[in-house]
């Protein structure tokens, strides 16, 4: 009996409504420190890059890294 009253206590619409209205004030203080904060630098083209772009073989390329491993034991 003392357990379905301290349940039913613990859950009571004043409870129910503080909760909320504090999760509520939680989200609009967030939202409003967002609209503090500065805006996005707009993303501009990368530099072109200071060598000429080679295509690789990719076997040959497996076979040296397999080489390099073992010579480096890892």
């Amino acid at each position: 009996m003392e357990k379905e009253q301290e349940r039913a206590s613990s859950l009571s619409r004043r409870n129910f409504m503080t909760k909320a209205g504090i999760f509520v004030a939680g989200g609009i203080a967030g939202y409003g420190t967002s609209l503090a904060l500065p805006p996005t630098p707009k993303v501009t083209e990368p530099p072109p890059l200071p060598w000429k772009w080679t295509k690789l073989d990719p076997l040959e390329a497996g076979r040296r890294a397999y080489r390099f491993y073992l010579e480096k034991k890892g």
